[in-house]
This record gives C-alpha cells, sequence and structure tokens, in this order.
C-alpha cells in the first residue's frame, strides 16, 4: 500500500475530488498555504494499493494542469519602497506536486 500526497492549486481542487470519486479512490482533503505565491493549495491524501497507484497518477496529472497567471511582485525587504514599483510578471502556475510514500500499516475502524 502507498499514500499518495498531492498538492494542488485551489482552481484545480474541486475537479480533482471530483474526478478521484469518479475512479472509486478516497481521499481526504486539507486545505493549505504555501509556494512562493503564498496562494492557497489543497493537499489530498490518498493511501491506495501498490497495483493502482498509475491510476491515481494519472487522474491528477490529467486533472491538474498549468496555466500562465500574471503576479505583482513584492516589495523587496530592507531599502526604500517608495521607489519601488511592482510591474506584473507573467509566471506558470498549477500542476500538482506529488508524493508517494510506502505504507506500514493502514487501519479503518
Amino acid at each position: 500500500m502507498k499514500m499518495i500526497i498531492a498538492i494542488v492549486q485551489d482552481q484545480d481542487s474541486q475537479e480533482l475530488s471530483d474526478q478521484l470519486v469518479k475512479h472509486n479512490f478516497r481521499a481526504t482533503k486539507l486545505a493549505t498555504t504555501g509556494g512562493f505565491l503564498r496562494a492557497g493549495n489543497t493537499t489530498f491524501l490518498c493511501g491506495v494499493d501498490d497495483d493502482r497507484v498509475d491510476d491515481v497518477l494519472s487522474v491528477i496529472d490529467n486533472t491538474c494542469g498549468n496555466r500562465d497567471q500574471l503576479v505583482s511582485p513584492m516589495t523587496p525587504m530592507g531599502g526604500s519602497a517608495d521607489s519601488y514599483i511592482p510591474y506584473p510578471v507573467e509566471v506558470e502556475v498549477g500542476g500538482a506536486t506529488v508524493f508517494v510514500m510506502p505504507v506500514e500499516a493502514f487501519h479503518r475502524f
């Protein structure tokens, strides 16, 4: 058995949840924050049998796509912020960060 931890953008969260249910995978959904954009993320925890890991990864890959987004850089630390004019920068966001870990034991009560 494996534990899959998938961190996705909030924009992809509901669609991924729907697709996991559609493909008969159980998952726990956690609201998380982090990353370079300090934007909201959703972390999915999904325990699956070894032979279904590739199926879950396929669902995640097909659901969580990359896209371009304009963001304003943060004010630099130190120095004068008066002369700092942030111009929007286009960055690629989306996709998923996925960890697959072995599970030593699993219990359902």
